[in-house]
């Protein structure tokens, strides 16, 4: 999806909710899209204050489930008790996320087998599929080897 056109989706969205523009959401936004790696609501907090210094914790914890319900954001939850966030795909391929379970880097891959996957799966128990994910924990072999994990960052 590009930003602009998430930009107008989230917009509509807000109007919906009877919930104002304001320049602090705009700034999430544009912080929320500037990303290309998944990011959790602190680090968002971070690069929004950047672009405006008026942005709050609040604002932010706020605004980020009105991105996902607007579905021009995922949320991502790899079991570590932080939810880590990305700008939505197009909606196309379905994707597997392979977790670094050693520095939390999220990788995600596309899973075209999925869709096929769980409708197989559903229709055989006579069930529909509303969603589903793949995810899988891994080590860090660099990690294990050298005790250093070449895609750990500062949290």
């Amino acid at each position: 999806m590009s930003v602009v056109i998430a930009r107008e989706k989230f917009q509509a969205y807000l109007a919906q909710k009877g919930l104002r523009v304001t320049n602090q959401r705009l700034a999430i936004f544009d912080a929320a899209f500037a990303q290309k790696e998944h990011f959790t609501a602190e680090q968002l907090l971070d690069r929004a204050r950047a672009i405006d210094d008026s942005v709050s914790r609040a604002t932010v914890y706020r605004t980020l489930p009105l991105m996902t319900e607007s579905h021009i954001l995922r949320e991502v939850d790899i079991g570590s008790g932080e939810k880590f966030y990305m700008p939505a795909g197009t909606g196309g391929t379905q994707v597997a996320q392979v977790v670094c379970v050693d520095c939390d880097k999220i990788y995600e891959i596309s899973a075209p087998f999925m869709e096929w996957y769980g409708s197989t799966v559903s229709l055989k128990l006579g069930l529909k599929p509303i969603s589903q994910r793949l995810q899988v924990s891994a080590h860090c072999i660099a990690f294990r080897q050298t005790g250093r994990c070449p895609n750990r960052t500062k949290k």
